[in-house]
């Protein structure tokens, strides 16, 4: 999912971190400085300034510890990358050297249909020194995605709208969301924005009653044998309708985009239309993108998603996931040295300043200066366990017909039975 920030100053850190970067790679282009030219394809979903900036200064970098490469860095747009450019290139045989990869199920599909390469020994100090959470980016023992950002799914909030609506402290439960919503209602703001035209922002309130609904065991046994019979995954439907009959959401929120304009659920929340938005770690930085300033608001919070009384779920799990780096499988040599300086905790350190995100690397984790980062790099620390995005673990078959199908009963025409029919006629076509 999307992750765009704030800009930072480079000056003598080039110098620096070119010579760090030599004495990490130990190579040339052509692998021997022979002074064949070598040509790098780089993606990422970063299109503004500062995240968009600071690869373009990682691209420089590279190339001037590595005479003779040259990085041909690229952002895209989070849902033309994932959905269409990443996939189709795949595909083809044209994919780039180094893209972004997603974990659980669609790293498990790029990596059976070979479009990958096997990290697993050329950057095993990078993925010792990781720790756990590379496990989501591993496939049967072997390491295919080295991630750069992982997280916890939580609600943005507009403190001053909060505060307006009289609303003290923040909801620990869902009867206290629903509260809040009324309470903003009031002074005529949305209580939520979502993206519902995007599919998936809508799906994300599913996946977040059915890790609420379905115990821990379910979750971990049921998502990799692709079975749905236990009733918790139509509990996870019945509580979205439930609180869909609180009319919680922005008006015309089925056609709104998540990120994408000064209408999206994002900019909604960045001119202050909208006071809650349910998104993942990166979102301090696209709605700041959106805002005059261009930065995150001062007014903008974070909090964890409410518990839901009387539900099989643990309150202490918690939803999420990251972003990764993965090498095609044809790709040279050279790939997998960018991969690996994208990797250091240096280039980790400017991620997490610049506010884009909870770096994955465990030495970049005192780099986090925004406090909403630092909220939910606590979220994480203090789950008792982190469900991946559902449509990410189960693949990428499985985005579209269950996103589809969620959407569905937020447009009225659909039913929680009609989700996991989803589920299951998607598993039954493997």
């Amino acid at each position: 999912m999307t992750n765009t920030h704030r800009s930072r100053r480079i000056g003598t850190l080039v110098a620096a971190s070119t010579v760090a970067l030599l004495a990490v790679t130990g190579c040339t282009a052509g692998g021997g400085g022979d002074g064949d030219g070598v040509t790098l394809t780089w993606w990422h979903n970063a299109t503004s300034d500062p995240q968009k900036g600071i690869y373009e200064e990682v691209a420089r970098e590279f190339e001037e510890a590595n005479p003779g490469v040259t990085v041909e860095v690229t952002g895209y747009q989070n849902e033309d990358l994932q959905r269409t450019l990443i996939p189709n290139a795949l595909q083809s045989g044209d994919a780039p050297d180094v893209f972004q990869v997603w974990p659980g199920g669609e790293v498990r599909a790029q990596a059976e249909a070979g479009y990958l390469k096997d990290l697993t020994e050329p950057l095993a100090d990078e993925i010792a020194a990781y720790g756990g959470v590379v496990k989501p980016w591993e496939v049967d023992g072997k390491q295919y995605g080295i991630p750069y950002s992982f997280g916890v799914t939580g609600i943005w909030y507009n403190t001053e709208l909060f505060a307006q609506a009289g609303i003290e402290g923040t909801p620990e439960t869902l009867p206290e969301l629903v509260d809040a919503v009324e309470a903003l209602k009031e002074i005529g703001v949305a209580p939520i924005a979502v993206g519902a035209g995007d599919l998936w922002p809508a799906g994300h309130w599913w996946y977040q009653f059915a890790v609420a609904s379905c115990s821990t065991e379910t979750l971990q046994t049921a998502i990799p044998e692709l079975d749905f019979s236990d009733p918790c995954w139509i509990e996870a439907g019945e509580q979205l309708q439930d609180f869909l009959a609180e009319e919680p959401f922005n008006d015309g929120f089925l056609a709104t985009p998540a990120q994408t304009g000064a209408d999206s659920s994002n900019g909604l929340i960045a001119n202050q239309s909208a006071a809650m938005e349910f998104m993942g770690p990166w979102n301090a930085g696209t709605i700041g993108s959106l805002t005059p300033e261009g930065t995150a608001p001062e007014w903008l919070g974070w909090f964890p998603f409410p518990s839901v009384p009387g539900t099989a779920g643990d309150p202490t799990a918690r939803m999420g996931g990251g972003d990764g780096w993965g090498v095609a499988a044809d790709a040279p040599d050279e790939a997998v040295e960018l991969v690996r300086y994208l990797s250091s905790a240096d280039v980790q350190r400017r991620f997490a300043e610049a506010g884009s995100g909870i770096p994955a690397n465990p030495e970049a984790a005192d780099a986090l200066t925004d406090p909403n980062l630092q909220a939910i790099a606590a979220g994480l620390a203090e789950s008792s366990f982190v469900q991946l995005w559902i449509d990410s673990a189960l693949g990428p078959a499985f985005g579209n017909p269950l996103n589809q199908a969620i959407v569905n009963i937020f447009a009225g025409s659909g039913t929680p039975e009609d989700v996991v029919k989803a589920l299951e006629d998607t598993a039954a076509a493997q």
